[in-house]
């Protein structure tokens, strides 16, 4: 008896017939942004800004990743200039020609 009231069960279960159509609806609705290209005036300026930077600064940065902008606050911990990235908490890895603003904190 335990068993039909668990195979008639079953049939009241979720079925999602077109796997990953939900996960992709989702993706649909975020808005994507186009990259800006930067002045030459903005860039000397980041230059100038990053030129200051140090490990242990306590910085805001906004950058594009992932066909939108973020935007972190958090201590630098660290800064390779051979792969042009900088760390921030330990945890995001930017990369520098993605940085769109910096404010040392």
């Amino acid at each position: 008896m335990l068993i039909n009231r668990i195979a008639r069960a079953k049939q009241f279960l979720p079925f999602d017939a077109l796997k990953g159509l939900q996960e992709a609806l989702r993706e649909k609705e975020i808005e994507y942004e186009e990259k800006k290209e930067l002045s030459e005036e903005t860039l000397n300026e980041l230059d100038n800004i990053f030129n200051r930077i140090e490990r242990g600064s306590n910085v805001i940065i906004k950058f594009y990743k992932n066909r939108t902008y973020n935007e972190i606050s958090g201590i630098v911990t660290n800064i390779n200039y051979n792969k042009k990235k900088i760390q921030i908490n330990k945890s995001e890895n930017i990369n520098i020609s993605d940085i769109i603003n910096i404010l040392i904190i």
